[in-house]
């Protein structure tokens, strides 16, 4: 989601109040798991609504890998 929005992790992360770039690598490499009202943050700093987030999310995962 990042990635796809042109941010760096460092321009996420100034866009997250109170976090850093730590936090936003933390949870990419899956050593912090975050909670809904996180998720919901990152997508309004990725420009992307939640529920729009949640659908790509589901299908995805029901997809094959």
């Amino acid at each position: 989601m990042r990635e796809e929005a042109g941010f760096t992790q460092v321009e996420l992360a100034a866009k997250l109040p109170g976090k850093m770039q730590s936090y936003v690598s933390k949870y990419e490499r899956g050593e912090r798991k975050l909670d809904v009202v996180e998720v919901d943050e990152i997508c309004a700093a990725c420009g992307l609504d939640f529920v729009s987030f949640a659908q790509r999310y589901v299908v995805q995962s029901a997809s094959p890998a």
